[in-house]
């Protein structure tokens, strides 16, 4: 068993993918309409074209997924992780790109991590992982 696609809910496709990829730094993977407007739409990494794909899911009016992005998010719960090489230098970084942060890099025992707002109403945490010495 392996993970292929994961997903985050957007608000709005075509503004998510732009930051995901202007701001991020991801690139699109796959751009497939599927009526209604929507698209499946993946991002991934430009260092693993062929890794796990990160769909940008329309979330549209589902009350639940509505809710559920609204009580993680005031409670300041990321929705997902992304792993960067380094957690201090990627947060200069986007701070530079203009994304809001919604905490600053801090070290929790090995490993350096911050959280973001992506703008879609999601917070995603980057994070690094230290090499033991």
């Amino acid at each position: 068993m392996r993970i292929r696609l994961e997903s985050v809910f957007v608000t709005d496709q075509d503004h998510a993918l732009s930051f995901y990829t202007e701001k991020l730094g991801f690139v699109k993977k796959r751009d497939i309409p599927m009526g209604h407007g929507a698209r499946f739409l993946t991002v991934v990494s430009p260092e693993e074209p062929d890794g796990t794909e990160l769909m940008l899911e329309p979330n549209g009016e589902h009350a639940a997924t509505k809710a559920f992005k609204e009580a993680l998010y005031a409670e300041g719960l990321p929705l997902t992780a992304f792993l960067v090489d380094d957690c201090r230098a990627e947060y200069e970084r986007l701070v530079e790109l203009g994304v809001e942060f919604k905490s600053e890099p801090m070290d929790v025992g090995g490993t350096v991590m911050a959280t973001l707002d992506d703008t879609c109403g999601n917070l995603i945490m980057i994070y690094d992982e230290q090499p033991e010495n």
